[in-house]
Protein backbone atom coordinates (compact mmCIF):
# COMPACT_ATOMS: atom_id res chain seq x y z
CA UNK A 1 0.00 0.00 0.00
CA UNK A 2 1.37 3.40 -0.98
CA UNK A 3 0.68 6.59 0.92
CA UNK A 4 0.56 9.97 -0.73
CA UNK A 5 3.00 12.38 0.89
CA UNK A 6 1.53 15.76 1.66
CA UNK A 7 4.04 18.53 2.23
CA UNK A 8 2.95 20.71 5.09
CA UNK A 9 4.82 23.69 6.34
CA UNK A 10 5.78 23.73 9.99
CA UNK A 11 5.27 27.47 10.01
CA UNK A 12 2.18 29.52 9.32
CA UNK A 13 2.10 33.26 8.67
CA UNK A 14 -0.84 35.51 9.42
CA UNK A 15 -0.91 39.05 8.08
CA UNK A 16 -3.49 41.13 9.93
CA UNK A 17 -4.35 44.14 7.79
CA UNK A 18 -6.52 47.08 8.72
CA UNK A 19 -8.39 48.51 5.73
CA UNK A 20 -7.11 51.69 4.08
CA UNK A 21 -8.52 55.14 4.86
CA UNK A 22 -12.18 55.47 3.97
CA UNK A 23 -14.32 58.35 2.86
CA UNK A 24 -16.92 60.09 5.01
CA UNK A 25 -17.96 62.54 2.26
CA UNK A 26 -21.30 60.92 1.39
CA UNK A 27 -23.22 60.97 4.67
CA UNK A 28 -26.10 59.06 3.06
CA UNK A 29 -23.95 55.91 2.85
CA UNK A 30 -24.13 53.42 5.67
CA UNK A 31 -20.87 52.36 7.31
CA UNK A 32 -20.65 49.12 5.29
CA UNK A 33 -20.73 50.96 1.95
CA UNK A 34 -18.12 53.66 2.63
CA UNK A 35 -15.43 53.53 -0.12
CA UNK A 36 -11.75 54.34 0.12
CA UNK A 37 -10.85 58.02 0.03
CA UNK A 38 -7.93 59.49 -1.99
CA UNK A 39 -5.41 58.66 0.72
CA UNK A 40 -6.74 55.11 0.95
CA UNK A 41 -6.52 54.70 -2.82
CA UNK A 42 -2.87 55.80 -2.60
CA UNK A 43 -1.84 53.93 0.56
CA UNK A 44 -3.35 50.50 -0.20
CA UNK A 45 -1.34 49.93 -3.42
CA UNK A 46 1.78 51.25 -1.69
CA UNK A 47 1.37 48.76 1.17
CA UNK A 48 0.78 45.99 -1.38
CA UNK A 49 4.09 46.91 -3.02
CA UNK A 50 5.80 46.79 0.37
CA UNK A 51 4.46 43.26 0.90
CA UNK A 52 5.79 42.27 -2.53
CA UNK A 53 9.21 43.75 -1.67
CA UNK A 54 9.23 41.60 1.47
CA UNK A 55 8.58 38.52 -0.64
CA UNK A 56 5.10 37.96 0.78
CA UNK A 57 3.01 35.59 -1.35
CA UNK A 58 -0.30 34.88 0.38
CA UNK A 59 -1.97 31.55 -0.25
CA UNK A 60 -5.28 33.21 0.60
CA UNK A 61 -6.54 36.77 0.89
CA UNK A 62 -9.68 36.89 3.02
CA UNK A 63 -11.47 40.18 3.61
CA UNK A 64 -14.45 41.80 5.19
CA UNK A 65 -16.93 42.52 2.38
CA UNK A 66 -17.32 46.15 3.51
CA UNK A 67 -16.43 48.42 0.58
CA UNK A 68 -13.33 49.91 2.20
CA UNK A 69 -11.92 46.52 3.24
CA UNK A 70 -12.71 44.84 -0.07
CA UNK A 71 -11.14 47.78 -1.93
CA UNK A 72 -8.00 47.44 0.19
CA UNK A 73 -7.83 43.68 -0.45
CA UNK A 74 -8.20 44.23 -4.20
CA UNK A 75 -5.31 46.72 -4.17
CA UNK A 76 -3.11 44.27 -2.22
CA UNK A 77 -4.02 41.45 -4.61
CA UNK A 78 -3.21 43.60 -7.64
CA UNK A 79 0.24 44.48 -6.33
CA UNK A 80 1.00 40.90 -5.28
CA UNK A 81 -0.15 39.28 -8.52
CA UNK A 82 -2.84 37.42 -6.58
CA UNK A 83 -5.89 36.50 -8.73
CA UNK A 84 -8.69 38.98 -7.96
CA UNK A 85 -11.35 36.30 -8.40
CA UNK A 86 -9.73 34.35 -5.55
CA UNK A 87 -10.01 37.19 -3.01
CA UNK A 88 -12.43 35.71 -0.50
CA UNK A 89 -14.95 38.07 1.14
CA UNK A 90 -16.22 36.71 4.44
CA UNK A 91 -19.25 38.56 5.91
CA UNK A 92 -18.36 37.41 9.42
CA UNK A 93 -15.21 39.58 9.32
CA UNK A 94 -17.23 42.81 9.23
CA UNK A 95 -18.09 42.82 12.93
CA UNK A 96 -16.29 39.79 14.36
CA UNK A 97 -14.96 39.61 17.88
CA UNK A 98 -11.42 38.37 18.53
CA UNK A 99 -12.60 34.85 19.54
CA UNK A 100 -14.61 34.62 16.30
CA UNK A 101 -11.62 35.84 14.26
CA UNK A 102 -9.40 33.23 15.90
CA UNK A 103 -11.95 30.52 15.07
CA UNK A 104 -12.08 31.64 11.43
CA UNK A 105 -8.29 31.40 11.19
CA UNK A 106 -8.23 28.04 12.98
CA UNK A 107 -10.57 26.69 10.29
CA UNK A 108 -8.15 27.54 7.45
CA UNK A 109 -7.26 24.71 5.09
CA UNK A 110 -3.89 23.09 5.90
CA UNK A 111 -2.39 24.08 2.53
CA UNK A 112 -2.82 27.76 3.43
CA UNK A 113 0.55 28.68 4.92
CA UNK A 114 0.29 32.47 4.51
CA UNK A 115 -3.06 34.11 5.18
CA UNK A 116 -3.65 37.80 4.53
CA UNK A 117 -6.70 38.93 6.53
CA UNK A 118 -8.18 42.38 5.79
CA UNK A 119 -10.51 43.75 8.43
CA UNK A 120 -11.40 46.58 10.76
CA UNK A 121 -10.39 48.19 14.02
CA UNK A 122 -10.46 47.80 16.96
CA UNK A 123 -10.65 44.07 16.17
CA UNK A 124 -7.51 43.97 13.99
CA UNK A 125 -5.38 45.56 16.72
CA UNK A 126 -6.90 43.32 19.40
CA UNK A 127 -6.29 40.20 17.28
CA UNK A 128 -2.64 41.12 16.66
CA UNK A 129 -2.08 41.86 20.34
CA UNK A 130 -3.78 38.66 21.46
CA UNK A 131 -2.02 36.31 19.05
CA UNK A 132 1.37 37.98 19.20
CA UNK A 133 1.45 38.94 22.86
CA UNK A 134 1.95 42.51 21.65
CA UNK A 135 1.02 45.91 23.05
CA UNK A 136 0.17 47.86 19.88
CA UNK A 137 -2.04 50.85 20.70
CA UNK A 138 -3.58 51.06 17.25
CA UNK A 139 -2.95 49.59 13.82
CA UNK A 140 -3.28 52.64 11.55
CA UNK A 141 -5.35 52.50 8.38
CA UNK A 142 -3.51 50.36 5.78
CA UNK A 143 -1.35 49.00 8.61
CA UNK A 144 -0.17 45.40 8.57
CA UNK A 145 0.99 43.19 11.43
CA UNK A 146 2.71 40.00 10.27
CA UNK A 147 2.93 37.12 12.74
CA UNK A 148 4.60 33.76 12.32
CA UNK A 149 3.55 30.63 14.16
CA UNK A 150 5.59 27.45 14.66
CA UNK A 151 2.79 25.00 13.89
CA UNK A 152 1.66 22.58 11.22
CA UNK A 153 -2.07 23.20 11.53
CA UNK A 154 -4.08 26.37 12.00
CA UNK A 155 -5.99 24.46 14.67
CA UNK A 156 -2.95 25.01 16.91
CA UNK A 157 -3.42 28.79 16.75
CA UNK A 158 -3.59 30.25 20.25
CA UNK A 159 -3.06 33.47 22.16
CA UNK A 160 0.54 34.54 22.57
CA UNK A 161 1.92 31.92 20.16
CA UNK A 162 2.81 34.33 17.33
CA UNK A 163 6.21 35.87 16.69
CA UNK A 164 6.19 39.37 15.22
CA UNK A 165 7.78 39.44 11.76
CA UNK A 166 6.98 43.08 11.09
CA UNK A 167 4.53 45.90 11.77
CA UNK A 168 4.28 48.31 8.85
CA UNK A 169 2.01 51.21 7.98
CA UNK A 170 2.06 54.05 5.42
CA UNK A 171 3.67 56.72 7.61
CA UNK A 172 6.32 54.40 9.06
CA UNK A 173 9.85 55.47 8.19
CA UNK A 174 12.21 52.55 7.62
Amino acid sequence: MKFKTVLRSEKKRLLICRHAKSSWLDTSLNDFDRPLNKRGERDAPDMGRRLLQRGIRPDLIMTSPAARALGTAVHYAGQLGYPLEQVQPNPILYAATVPVLIKIVQEMAPQVNTLLLVGHNPESTALANTLGGLAIDNIPTSGIVALEFAMVSWLELAAGKGTLLFFDFPKKQE
